[in-house]
């Protein structure tokens, strides 16, 4: 036994020197006080500093920023419903029929429950949102959709301080609205960037109330800029990957100077929840929203009275210019702004108020901000050489929405992609049949074709209407996806299209 007990010792003081060793290896020094970590390499240490700076600047902004941000709770309007459960000579029309019939337990445990009775109005689940304070008087700059259809709403500041809202004006165009509170005094409000200054790579933070956890921060970058997704009719949207979800709309996004440069808007999500895909409505145009609604209770915008598409690769080498460089217009309206100008199907506007523009979007900004009535210089690219003309913007009235690419109604419901055709459409109407000057009253209109699809091989553009497919008729969105999944598309889809040009068949085709 002694001599286990021996080896037993042995091994514990071999154990303890080898630790020892282990430690001063490590770089690990012996106190009074315990453990600690011996210096830092030059590098280690440079790197922990430039981490402890980029804390020290996310701590500052979201510091700057937190006093302005809003958590907005609201309430919809009741409405009416039917009575969900029917009588038991109903069964038979019920949806609730048969599961009924098979188990009579469970209609006794409805029939026990208390029954609305028909005709009741129904309290939905109020909703959360975000904002921010623009206006130490008590203004505050949010979503549209948080707001719409509310019949109560509270806004609560960080310090835990509520008020009543005394008016509400939207603007679902660019889905921004501004609050204005009741009683409001000694608020911070934020301190406004300049949302065209900011670069892909710059470091923002996002500020909101997600899933109601009030005050929340994240960080990330500007993942893009112009990004037109359909989210709203006026889009233009900054991405990024700073964590954005449910409750954060209405929010700031914020640069590290704590400077808001954009309003937190949407994001793209299979789950609903984050996935590195926000887009936020640049501040430069939240800005002039919210002032015009300040001012007029209304947006009143400019327009040029174009249809404009992107330069793709295809086209810019048809038309001598570099991809990406200008706006392409497909057709002018007739004694618009733009046709009084002289601007033609064709031209490519590469400058709008000595401002360069290289997507839709970009130049749909720029216009619809124009001083109404104002003389604007613009550099079209028109057979092979730059040209100057003054056009003077007038003001966008709704019937003239679309007329920069957007519709004036809110997006058809039945709007769908079909990403393996690398095309987007909706289903056509005749107001958008009249604007397009299509000679067609039924079908599907082409609103977004994706580069390099196989529709952009095929050489499909927006606002083409799609009639037929493989010989069938097509009237709605519903149709035109049966119509194609009828017939592999290795076997090629037909279709006929009909443009304000004529008409003419195309066959789409993928690869076996």
């Amino acid at each position: 036994m002694t001599g286990i007990s021996c080896i037993c010792k042995r091994w514990w003081l071999v154990g303890v020197a080898t630790l020892l060793a282990v430690g001063i290896t490590a770089g690990m020094v012996w106190s009074a006080d315990g453990v600690k970590p011996a210096a830092l390499s030059p590098a280690a240490e440079k790197g922990q500093n430039y981490a402890k700076t980029l804390s020290k600047a996310f701590r500052e902004a979201a510091e700057a920023a937190l006093p302005s941000v809003v958590m907005i709770r609201t309430t919809p309007k009741a409405v009416k419903i039917e009575r969900a459960l029917p009588d038991d000579d109903e069964d038979e029309l019920s949806p609730f029929g048969d599961l009924f019939r098979r188990n009579p337990e469970l209609r006794r445990f409805f029939r026990e429950m208390p029954a609305l009775p028909r005709g009741a109005p129904e309290f939905r689940a109020g909703g959360i949102g975000s904002g921010v304070v623009i206006d130490a008087s008590g203004i505050v700059l949010t979503n549209n959709h948080v707001v719409e259809g509310a019949e109560k709403i509270v806004v609560r500041l960080m310090d835990g301080r509520e008020f009543k809202v005394a008016d509400v004006r939207r603007d679902p165009n660019s889905d921004l609205a501004i609050i204005f509170l009741e009683n409001a005094d000694k608020l911070t409000p934020a301190r406004l960037g300049d949302s065209d200054a900011i670069e892909v790579g710059d470091w923002v933070l996002a500020l909101g109330d997600p899933f109601g956890l009030e005050g929340t921060v994240t960080a990330g970058i500007i993942s893009a800029k112009s990004r037109g997704l359909g989210i709203t009719p006026r889009d233009n949207m900054l991405q990024t990957d700073a964590a954005i979800n449910p409750g954060n709309s209405g929010g700031p996004l914020v640069n590290l100077d704590g400077e808001v440069v954009g309003i937190n808007t949407a994001i793209h999500s299979r789950s609903g929840g984050n996935q590195g895909v926000g887009f936020a409505v640049p501040i430069n145009t939240a800005k002039w929203v919210a002032e015009q609604l300040r001012k007029n209770g209304k947006v009143e915008r400019a327009y040029l009275g174009v249809v404009i598409q992107p330069v793709t690769h295809e086209l810019a080498e048809q038309f001598g210019v570099s991809a990406r460089q200008g706006v392409l217009v497909t057709d002018v309206q007739p004694d618009s702004p733009a046709a009084k100008a002289g601007l033609k199907s064709g031209d490519i506007i590469v400058e709008f108020a000595g401002r360069p523009v290289a997507r839709p979007q970009e130049l749909q900004s720029i216009v619809e901000r124009a001083p109404i009535g104002s003389k604007q210089q613009v550099t079209v690219w028109r057979d092979g050489k730059r040209q100057q003309l003054t056009i003077a913007p007038a003001v966008l009235s709704d019937e003239k929405v679309a007329a920069l690419g957007g519709p004036a109604e809110s997006p058809s419901p039945e709007a769908a992609a079909f990403d393996r055709l690398g095309i987007e459409v909706e289903t056509l109407t005749p107001r958008v049949a009249e604007q397009l000057g299509v000679k067609a009253d039924k079908g599907v209109v082409i609103t977004s074709v994706r580069p390099g699809g196989l529709a952009a091989l095929a050489g499909l553009t927006p606002g083409a209407v799609i009639v037929e497919a493989n010989r069938k008729p097509v009237a709605s969105v519903e149709e035109f996806r049966k119509a194609i999944e009828a017939q592999p598309l290795e076997k090629g889809l037909l279709l006929l299209l009909r443009t304000a040009q004529g008409s003419r068949f195309v066959v789409l085709q993928a690869d076996k």
